[in-house]
């Protein structure tokens, strides 16, 4: 056993973190509830231009995402060590999934103009500014939170197969796990805030 190991304060940093993040993006959400009351009408106009389809299944698979990262943490502590790494794999799948399907989605929103400063977007009123500007920002945020989840996920993936996490000292893996959820929370917000709120 590592004599520096600290099982309760990894968890308790993690957890403080975890509440720093959800200030942030509680802040965020504040802010985009202001801007819609005052603008409702070009949030409602805006939001259309969103493909509902895609943030419906990104939805869906960081979902099943969180499903497979809590199932690898209880295959890990029965010494299933494959099936760890396989449910593990998965999420890391899934997140580089979704990051595609925000690519191309932001990509659409570029090609037709609707991205903040751009001269299309100028044309239309504050309020369709205002929702693209935020709607860039905070999804463009949390996809950088999936792109550290995916590599806190590998990292563990490889300390599991190496060993070094073990059915007995995976204090890393509930933290990715925590981490992965908080990612997931974040995203079950900002769906129906941009895409199906009317």
């Amino acid at each position: 056993m590592d004599e520096h190991r600290d099982d309760i304060g990894s968890r308790f940093g993690m957890w403080l973190f975890i509440f720093t993040e959800l200030l942030l993006f509680a802040g965020l959400f504040i802010v985009y509830s202001v801007y819609r009351y005052l603008n409702w009408q070009a949030f409602h106009l805006a939001a259309e231009e969103l493909n509902t389809f895609i943030g419906a299944l990104n939805t869906v698979l960081l979902l099943a995402s969180s499903a497979t990262i809590a199932m690898s943490i209880t295959a890990l502590q029965k010494k299933n060590k494959t099936l760890a790494l396989a449910l593990l794999g998965f999420t890391i799948l899934v997140g580089l999934v979704f990051l595609v399907n925000k690519y191309f989605e932001w990509n659409l929103k570029i090609e037709h103009g609707l991205y903040p400063g751009s001269e299309r977007l100028l044309e239309y009123g504050k309020g369709e500014v205002l929702f693209f500007g935020l709607y860039f920002f905070m999804t463009g945020l949390h996809a950088l939170h999936i792109i550290v989840g995916v590599a806190f996920i590998g990292v563990v993936f490889f300390r599991i197969k190496n060993d070094r996490i073990t059915h007995d000292n995976f204090v890393h893996l509930e933290n990715a796990g925590l981490y992965w959820h908080l990612v997931d929370i974040i995203w079950i917000f900002l769906f129906p805030l941009f895409y199906l709120i009317t």
